[in-house]
């Protein structure tokens, strides 16, 4: 993760008015506000999430706020200005370091900074990104929060209100392809379709469970076709049987391997 400090030219004070970070393995990029940010002095784009009293800028807006400050893909000799610079491709990172960030709209830049050097106040936020997602029944979620908080969430309403999200009301199946954000900060199922962490920490209600007690889980009562086998005293021929006859449920099932519940495994043994 790469992280830059924004700051204003024009100004003598060197007052860091946002922070941007990059996933280059992603290629995406998140704007942090200050909690006290000043509307007025914060560059142009991102004063309305101040004035919503949002800290966060969703990736969508950031990479928005990053493509106005560099030239642009549909540019008539991009071309010769990416070989003029030596970039093989149209990379909106790269052409951002060209000129740390300036641009001619105004007086704003970047300066390279580590995460020891942002504000408590900003990775305070970090410890409440989301660790881990788990989808349940009837539109909830259970997620895992760094600073080890477990909530059930409940995105039903959320849903029935909220245009893009009608999908997931029509197709069950397709709620459980939910996929956390990069950098844990919300979850998706496409680019329309986000939830932010805030929204998620907020509305959640939080249960007596840590991300121990769920890897735990998954280690010791999770099994593969093999260890079925061994459990029932069966070859794995006799488990895939037992499968496609439904007398056993995989919990996932890929080319490579077949997973089950340990404990209905088990449950044959008792008949």
């Amino acid at each position: 993760m790469k992280i830059f400090a924004i700051r204003d030219e024009s100004t003598q004070e060197q007052k860091d008015l946002a922070y941007l970070l990059y996933y280059k393995q992603e290629k995406q990029f998140y704007i942090e506000l200050p909690e006290n940010a000043d509307a007025w002095e914060t560059p142009l784009l991102l004063d309305s999430f101040v004035k919503r009293g949002e800290t966060t800028v969703n990736s969508y807006w950031s990479k928005i706020w990053v493509q106005q400050r560099i030239v642009p893909i549909d540019r008539q000799n991009i071309g010769e200005i990416l070989r003029d610079n030596h970039l093989k491709e149209y990379d909106e990172y790269e052409l951002l370091m060209l000129a740390m960030g300036r641009c001619a709209q105004d007086d704003y830049y970047l300066v390279p900074i580590n995460e020891k050097e942002l504000p408590e106040e900003i990775t305070r936020r970090f410890s409440k990104r989301i660790e881990d997602v788990l989808p349940l029944e009837n539109h909830c979620l259970l997620v895992f929060f760094r600073d080890g908080v477990v909530k059930k969430c409940d995105l039903q309403k959320h849903f029935e209100k909220t245009r893009a999200f009608q999908i997931l009301l029509k197709k069950p199946d397709y709620f459980q392809h939910v996929q956390m954000q990069t950098g844990g900060y919300g979850v998706a199922w496409d680019v329309n379709m986000t939830v932010s962490d805030a929204m998620l920490y907020r509305i959640g209600k939080s249960v007596p469970l840590t991300i121990e007690d769920f890897r735990n889980f998954a280690t010791h009562r999770v099994i593969n076709a093999a260890e079925a086998a061994e459990i029932l005293g069966c070859s794995r021929q006799n488990i895939i049987d037992l499968t496609k006859r439904g007398k056993l449920h995989p919990i996932k099932t890929s080319e490579k391997s077949t997973l089950y519940l340990k404990s209905e495994v088990l449950k044959r043994n008792w008949q």
